[in-house]
């Protein structure tokens, strides 16, 4: 059933076009997913994360406007092959998870090999080399902040090729007709460095903490910065990777997100805890590893929480 759906290439936007009722039992989660799987109170009324104010957003809405092409125009860049370029996909762990999510996606590589512009779809091609440079902008300041935080110099991250390993996401979480069963995207935490996100106004999002899941209400003229795995296992755990993830959507409204992962550029040099970060009283927690076999680490598996950081503990 898997197979036959992927080869469709029409997504869950296919899926809800074709007018089902019920979601095929291949989204249905385990029930140990679906029993912490709580909504909970509405954003307003519980603790949140607190968002990042960046007045001036550029306007994403051309994710939307991908994804609600025609399916033969969708289909164009449908692969499963998502090591360059231009690919729309459900599901990236698709054949790897107990259960498929609700959502569908386009994914742009931007370095450190920059994609051809004419491989991004012209619905919105614009909007996404407009937006990775305000990324790049908003990285360099960021990676100066944490490196400062970390008793480093400013330069410290950027120096390491932590910009130039760009890939662009574009999440489209349309309606579920029945959001209790499956998710918009499985708790886990993001493989790389760091995360930019803007999120539109429908909500979703979640972030696990010590208290339990609380919401990241959206906020217009907002980003959300996720710390990644990698991060975490360079600054050897002065800084945590951020555990979250995006109930399926119950409203009427698709639910779009768009995220740019940030990576090394270098897949084969090796990595592991800064030598400024370790010492005889805090020795290095991880072993070094190349990018490339971190990534591949954690294409093998369903995302599924921290067990990618646990593989490269020493």
């Amino acid at each position: 059933a898997l197979t036959k759906v992927d080869e469709t290439k029409v997504g869950v936007k296919g899926l809800i076009d074709s007018g089902i009722r019920t979601i095929p039992p291949f989204f249905v989660h385990p029930p140990e997913t679906l029993a912490d799987l709580k909504r909970g109170a509405e954003p307003g009324s519980v603790q949140e994360i607190p968002t990042v104010d960046l007045a001036g957003v550029e306007d994403f809405r051309a994710g939307v406007a991908f994804h609600e092409q025609p399916a033969e125009e969708r289909a164009r860049v449908y692969r499963r092959d998502i090591g360059k370029g231009v690919s729309y996909i459900s599901n990236v762990d698709l054949f790897q998870s107990k259960a498929a999510s609700w959502r569908d996606t386009i994914q742009i590589r931007m370095g450190p090999t920059v994609v051809d512009s004419s491989e991004i779809p012209e619905v919105c091609r614009k909007e996404v080399m407009e937006w990775d440079k305000e990324v790049v902008r908003v990285a360099r300041v960021l990676y100066a902040l944490l490196s400062e935080g970390l008793g480093l110099g400013a330069e410290r991250l950027t120096e390491m090729g932590l910009v130039e390993g760009r890939v662009m996401v574009g999440h489209y979480y349309p309606f579920c007709p029945q959001p209790d069963l499956t998710v918009g995207l499985n708790s886990h935490a993001d493989p790389g460095a760091l995360t930019v996100l803007l999120q539109d106004h429908i909500g979703g999002l979640q972030v696990e903490t010590k208290q339990g899941w609380i919401h990241v209400r959206p906020q217009p003229n907002a980003l959300v910065i996720n710390i990644g795995d990698f991060l975490q296992i360079i600054s050897n755990e002065t800084y945590k990777s951020a555990h979250h993830r995006v109930l399926a959507n119950y409203s009427n409204e698709p639910r779009v997100s768009v995220a740019v992962f940030l990576n090394p550029s270098d897949r084969v040099r090796l990595f592991g805890p800064l030598p400024e970060l370790t010492s005889t009283e805090k020795p290095a927690l991880y072993r070094n590893f190349t990018f490339d076999e971190f990534m591949k680490r954690f294409f093998t598996k369903e995302l599924d929480g921290k067990s990618l950081t646990n593989f490269f503990r020493q």
